[in-house]
């Protein structure tokens, strides 16, 4: 259903792919909501995925960024603001850990691709809003929103050193959120999503172990990106005015269950 809740809104979209992206998945629930919005990647993404068909689907702009680049950043904040004004929203779905796509393990790592990662995952966050706050880019009652994953909180085999880089998304959310609140009135939030099957996603080892687990725990099942797209409308939207610093987990309850009967059931079975 289409309810314009976005009409007038505009924002940018980070880290969109191809059709399996939440990324991708927002920007066209934005779009049907009646938000604008120019889509950003990293160069080698855009070489790589499909955006270029996302952004005819939604006319949008796409400009190529990357994210751990200040200058970069700078550069597409203001193209943005050049175009729309002042800014409504914006996404952040970056994600990368050079050492699970290498195969290290978390008592073997690579530092200087742990660095990377960190810096791609999570420093790019405080990036991003660092430069918005110095140029002054977002309205007032603005909304910034970044994806993480429950492993932030708990032990997950073979996440690896990606849980440390959401660990730290997440502190960056709320210190910065804080800062962003008080003084210009911007909310900021992160999204604590099911394991969801992405492009990304498919380079943690155990992912379709994660995902079945986690479909037997969670009471409403797991959400989908597509559950995802619409809690960042939502997140986005007037509605969510006061909603700040929160870790909001879409789970479908998977976060608040101790072990599911299902789970019982599937023990006693061997």
């Amino acid at each position: 259903m289409k309810n314009n809740i976005l009409k007038g809104k505009k924002g940018i979209i980070f880290g969109a792919l191809d059709s399996s992206s939440i990324a991708w998945k927002t920007a066209e629930s934005v779009f049907n909501e009646g938000g604008e919005f120019i889509l950003t990647n990293a160069p080698v993404s855009i070489r790589m995925g499909s955006i270029n068909e996302l952004a005819e689907k939604t006319k949008s702009e796409l400009v190529a960024a990357d994210a751990t680049s200040l200058e970069d950043l700078e550069k597409l904040i203001n193209i943005a603001t050049d175009k729309f004004g002042k800014l409504d929203f914006i996404l952040h779905s970056i994600g990368m850990s050079v050492n699970v796509r290498k195969g290290r393990t978390y008592t073997d790592l690579n530092y200087d691709w742990l660095t990377k990662g960190w810096d791609v995952s999570a420093v790019s966050f405080h990036k991003l809003m660092q430069s918005l706050f110095k140029l002054d880019a977002m309205n007032q009652w603005g909304s910034i929103v970044a994806l993480t994953y429950i492993a932030a909180q708990r032990a997950f085999p073979n996440y690896n050193d990606m849980a440390d880089n959401k660990a730290y998304l997440e502190s960056i959310a709320r210190s910065f959120g804080y800062i962003f609140g008080k003084e210009k009135n911007v909310r900021v939030n992160t999204i604590s999503q099911s394991p969801t099957l992405t492009t990304a996603g498919k380079g943690v080892k155990g992912l379709d172990d994660f995902l079945n687990y986690a479909q037997l725990t969670s009471p409403l099942g797991n959400a989908t990106a597509e559950d995802c797209a619409n809690l960042t409308v939502s997140l986005f939207s007037d509605y969510t005015k006061r909603v700040t610093l929160q870790n909001i987990f879409n789970d479908g309850g998977f976060s608040n269950v101790g072990v599911s009967q299902e789970i019982i059931d599937k023990l006693n079975s061997k």
